[in-house]
């Protein structure tokens, strides 16, 4: 009686979700297909919460037992087959294959699977949510849905109709839907298979970690060890090709148990949904005091930002320039699973390189996706051998597509070999990757190959100081260029940003570094400024993830500006030989690094005052890659004065208010309408 009431309340149920004229319309299809099936397939999607008010004990029966859940489902269907006449050629309720799509679980920790944890539960056989990062996936092969079988004893009555049937369940392998020592039930002779009748499906297998593990590419660990380990997801028909490498996922499935070479804990994929995580609500008080304050000018908070910026690792006021530039591609990056358009590269020529690689590995950790490069692994994907089986490639995501809507720092672009910078040349002009896929190899008859987006910024250094570099350094005939000539010129050019980070500067005092330095060495926890104190590092976390979801746009001055910098310093950079120096991607810069000073000053709107800051970056990198022009920046434009007080930030504006008045006279000279343009520009 029990098991009558969940058949009525599963009828009920799909009449009132919709399902039972979904389940007549999949019937149709069948039925007016010329082809003959021995497994008719169904996906029904249940949500956990309504068939639960309509009906405790099926909501409990599939939560808890979705297998035998499936089972009533199925005999409801035959049943409604049959008296609906709606598949003429199907003859046993064996034939149907009930596949159940759960929307969600109910919040509850039973129901939550944490990779973290150990050991994982996967002989109960029920529903668990889990959340992870693809970090490798597989290419798309076949499995055997469904299989018919007949007695091999002619003179048995089984050795026709359809009643011995075997479809997948969740957990099975291939053997255990097809081979060769099944017996008759009736006459113990053996079973073969009629091969006509097979059904294929699509299978995928996908790995993910938790969300949790990222911190073992940022470069730390909190003085904690720890361990994390991939688990392996088995995609399975319209779940296939759902998941990308390097989102992160929920996943809705069946914990198994998988035997190869050793034994691995599995699960069998039923829902997939996408994580977007929420958006921050603000920012610290101390920031949106300090943003008061300095509400008057539009360039004086993203100042005093940079002068405080990891202040744990270099004293406030050295390092401006590229504390700034760090973090505008810090709020350039996104924590959704979306195309990431506004990247902003930054190569480094420094002769500190122990401070530089410690700055830039404390400002990735300020962002979920900041991933340090394994020197270990590569940056890019590769392949290998499934490890399950299948025959499938298995494709290795690399430090670019972990990192994806974040930032992957690569460390010295020296210690890189030739064909690994030459591909990271191509990565960064192109925004992909090609991952070619030779059949021989893995075993297939056609070579395949596969592209994947790269959606993050790269950060990189050159050590000036380094023996190969004094050894092939040349004289530079150029006014303001810089020698690079121990990394390829094309890959200097193919990132947004070049900066010197020269320490004997003026820009950069010793005394107080070396200061820093020492007593960090004597206690490293100890707070040494006012600034680290009053703006922590989890107040510049909250003020970047707060910062990166702003919805930004330009106004019609500010986009006129950069259009006019861009056509204006794009023809003084063209000769008749070598044709412009500017490629059509520098636009995208200026306009990234314009978005990016507004959304660090927390505006929605880019002004003219986002643009020149801007178009003094970009034409400092400029400078260091191709030597100075009409338009002459200096190297320390942006930070002409060390910030000590107000009286400094003052002077700061109206020195940024001259060059401002130098840029429009710059764009009204050489930019577009003016007589040196040709009608073609």
């Amino acid at each position: 009686m029990s098991n009558l009431k969940m058949k009525e309340a599963a009828l009920i149920y799909l009449d009132r979700s919709g399902g039972l004229q979904k389940f007549i319309d999949d019937c149709k299809f069948y039925n007016d297909s010329k082809q003959s099936y021995a497994v008719y397939r169904f996906s029904i999607l249940i949500n956990p919460s309504d068939i639960v008010e309509l009906d405790a004990e099926l909501g409990n029966y599939i939560l808890h037992q979705p297998l035998k859940a499936a089972q009533v489902f199925q005999s409801v269907c035959f049943i409604a087959v049959k008296t609906l006449s709606l598949i003429g050629q199907l003859q046993t309720e064996a034939q149907i294959n009930i596949v159940l799509k759960l929307t969600h679980l109910p919040p509850l920790r039973s129901y939550s699977l944490d990779l973290c944890e150990f050991p994982l539960d996967y002989a109960s056989q029920r529903f668990y949510m889990m959340q992870g990062i693809v970090i490798a996936m597989t290419t798309v092969t076949k499995y055997t849905q469904g299989a018919r079988f007949l007695c091999s004893d002619e003179a048995c009555p089984l050795s026709k109709g359809f009643e011995y049937i075997r479809v997948h369940v969740p957990g099975a392998t291939e053997s255990a839907t097809v081979r060769n020592d099944f017996l008759c039930n009736l006459c113990s002779s053996s079973l073969q298979e009629d091969r006509k009748f097979r059904v294929l499906g699509d299978k995928q297998i996908v790995e993910i970690i938790t969300a949790k593990a990222l911190h073992a590419f940022k470069g730390y660990s909190n003085n904690q060890p720890f361990r994390f380990q991939s688990l392996t997801i088995f995609l399975r028909d319209e779940s296939v090709s759902k998941m990308n490498i390097g989102n992160e996922y929920k996943i809705i499935g069946i914990p198994t148990c998988v035997r190869t070479s050793q034994t691995a804990v599995c699960i069998e994929a039923n829902s997939i949904i996408s994580c977007n995580p929420e958006v921050p609500s603000g920012i610290s008080d101390n920031f949106r005091y300090l943003l008061s304050l300095t509400s008057s000018s539009c360039w004086k908070f993203t100042a005093i930002l940079a002068n405080i910026f990891a202040s744990q690792i270099v004293p406030p006021g050295t390092y401006n320039l590229l504390k700034l530039c760090l973090l505008m591609s810090l709020v350039q990056t996104s924590d959704r699973n979306k195309e990431l358009k506004d990247c902003l590269d930054i190569l480094i020529m420094t002769s500190d390189t122990l401070l530089v690689d410690r700055l830039l590995n404390f400002s990735i950790k300020l962002v979920p996706r900041g991933i340090r490069h394994p020197v270990s692994t590569e940056i890019f994907p590769t392949l290998s051998r499934n490890k399950y089986g299948t025959g499938a490639v298995s494709i290795q995501a690399g430090s670019a597509l972990l990192a994806k809507g974040g930032i992957c720092f690569i460390g010295d672009l020296a210690s890189h070999k030739k064909d690994k910078l030459e591909q990271l040349q191509s990565v960064v002009e192109s925004r992909s990757i090609t991952v070619y896929i030779p059949g021989k190899k893995f075993g297939d008859d056609i070579n395949q190959q596969m592209t994947f987006p790269v959606q993050c910024s790269f950060w990189s250094f050159v050590d000036m100081d380094s023996s190969s570099r004094r050894n092939m350094q040349k004289t530079n005939t150029l006014i303001g260029r810089m020698d690079c000539s121990l990394i390829p010129a094309n890959l200097v050019e193919a990132f947004g940003l070049l900066i010197n980070c020269n320490e004997s500067s003026c820009c950069y005092p010793l005394i107080s570094t070396v200061q820093h330095t020492l007593k960090k060495a004597i206690d490293p926890e100890e707070l040494l400024y006012v600034a680290s104190k009053k703006f922590t590092t989890e107040d510049f976390e909250k003020l970047l993830a707060f910062a990166k979801n702003l919805n930004v746009e330009f106004s019609l001055e500010a986009e006129r500006m950069i259009h006019g910098y861009y056509l204006a310093s794009r023809r003084i950079r063209t000769d008749s030989i070598s044709g412009s120096k500017l490629s059509a991607s520098a636009l995208k810069y200026l306009v990234s690094l314009a978005e990016a000073h507004a959304r660090l000053n927390l505006r929605n709107k880019v002004l003219k005052e986002d643009v020149l800051i801007a178009a003094l970056l970009f034409e400092t990198s400029l400078t260091l890659k191709y030597g100075a022009t009409v338009f002459c920046v200096a190297p320390n434009a942006v930070f002409p004065f060390e910030l000590y007080n107000e009286e400094y930030l003052e002077q700061r504006d109206i020195y940024l208010n001259q060059c401002q008045q130098q840029l429009q006279q710059f764009i009204a000279t050489y930019g577009p309408g003016t007589a040196i343009f040709t009608s073609d520009e």
